[in-house]
Order: structure tokens, then C-alpha cells, then sequence
């Protein structure tokens, strides 16, 4: 059987991040005075957003009546204008290297590229938007958190994928990702290869424990990879 689907990650395995994310996601939290050092929040951006704000909030807020769905929502509000003012002015917004040489080549074979992210679908418009991927024809798919039940590590975002492709066989698809959360996505989904990427928030080392198929430096290995 041959893939069919190769999905990737945004921020961190395509798109350049310089801990922009984990910043944003930190001043949003600082507004309202958590203050959370980013060695903290980069282990959880692969999450859906409001979940990972949950998450710090259940860690740093020792009153749990304070934590009310009022206040996952304004902080996350402010992280999602945060983001998409970063991802449409901001200067040196780019691909990673290789990515859109990797991309084209999927495309020439007659495999398909998705992108889901933990991002809501805004802020992923955005980034799409400005990096032209569309327009260029280099992806198939995109898929936000907040347009699933439930984001990474479940499998919902690559099954919308899966169901608007015609694709029966998880095997027939292949996750890319920086994180643990994409690791085990790909894994909960029952994907043929699921590639962890070191350009992004987890060393080598820090995906070796949760068991990737491959782990790899350059994003156009994956070519490499699925020819296997």
C-alpha cells in the first residue's frame, strides 16, 4: 500500500518559530498574572490551545474556583490576537527550510498534504494566508483544533482529513511533528510513520521517549522515509 496523506504540523516542523508562539501564549497569561517561564509552556504548544491553558492554570493557580471557562476564554482571546497581528505583520515569517520543496515534491508524487495544528483555524488562516500555500498549490488540507471535538493527542484532525480525502487506512497516512502531543496524535490515529521533527520545541532526545517511527533534523527526509 502507498501513502496517500502526509500531514504536517505548523509552527516549529514548517513554519519558522523563534519561541514566538510560547511568548504570546506567556504574555497572554501575564495579563491576567500568571507568570510562567517559557521553559514551562513549550512542552504544551503542541496542545489545543484553551487545553494548555487549562493546563498551566491547573499547575499555577492554587484557587481552583478561579479557574472559570470566563477566563480560559479571555486569556485565549487575547493569545489569538496576539498571534494573527505576529502572523500577518510581522517581519521574516517563512517556511523552514526545505518545506515547500518537500511539499511540491508530495504533490508531483500524487500524495496529499494536510496541516493541522493545535492553533485555532484563524490563526492558522493567517499563517497559510501569508506564506501563499495555497495559491503556490503545496497543501491539500488544513485543519484547525477548534474545528474537532477534541485536538491532539487525538485523532480527530487527521481523520476530517482522512474523510474528506477517501482515505479508509490509517496506514496509509504519515504524521510530522515537533512535539509529543503530534507524536502521539499520529499514534492514536494508527498512522504508517509517525515522524517527530527536531527543528521545533523537542530535542532528539526529549521525542526519543515517546517512541516516534523516525525522528529526523530535515524536514525533506520525510521523502526519503515513505519510499520505505
Amino acid at each position: 500500500m502507498s501513502v496517500k496523506l502526509v500531514v504536517f504540523d505548523l509552527a516549529g516542523t514548517t513554519v519558522k518559530d523563534n519561541n514566538d508562539v510560547s511568548k504570546a501564549f506567556q504574555s497572554a497569561l501575564g495579563k491576567y498574572g500568571y507568570n510562567i517561564p517559557l521553559e514551562l509552556i513549550n512542552p504544551i504548544m503542541g496542545y489545543e490551545k484553551n487545553e494548555a491553558i487549562t493546563m498551566m492554570l491547573n499547575t499555577h493557580e492554587p484557587d481552583a474556583s478561579k479557574i472559570t471557562a470566563d477566563l480560559i476564554h479571555d486569556i485565549h482571546k487575547d493569545f489569538v490576537g496576539e498571534m494573527i497581528h505576529h502572523y500577518c505583520f510581522t517581519e521574516g515569517i517563512e517556511s523552514l527550510p526545505n518545506v515547500e520543496q518537500t511539499f511540491a515534491a508530495l504533490q508531483k508524487k500524487g500524495i496529499q498534504v494536510g496541516i493541522n495544528t493545535g492553533f485555532s483555524r484563524n490563526i492558522a488562516e493567517a499563517i497559510v494566508n501569508r506564506l501563499q500555500w495555497r495559491e503556490k498549490n503545496l497543501i491539500n488540507y488544513l485543519v484547525g483544533s477548534d474545528e474537532v471535538k477534541q485536538g491532539r493527542p487525538f485523532p480527530f484532525m487527521i481523520g476530517k482529513m482522512m474523510e474528506e480525502g477517501n482515505i479508509n487506512d490509517a496506514n496509509d497516512v504519515v504524521k510530522v511533528g515537533d512535539t509529543e502531543v503530534d507524536i502521539r496524535e499520529g499514534q492514536n490515529t494508527g498512522c504508517r510513520f509517525v515522524i517527530g521533527v527536531t527543528t521545533g520545541a523537542f530535542s532528539r532526545a526529549q521525542l526519543e521517549p515517546y517512541h516516534p517511527t523516525h525522528i529526523i533534523d530535515n524536514i525533506a527526509e520525510v521523502l526519503d522515509i515513505i519510499k520505505s
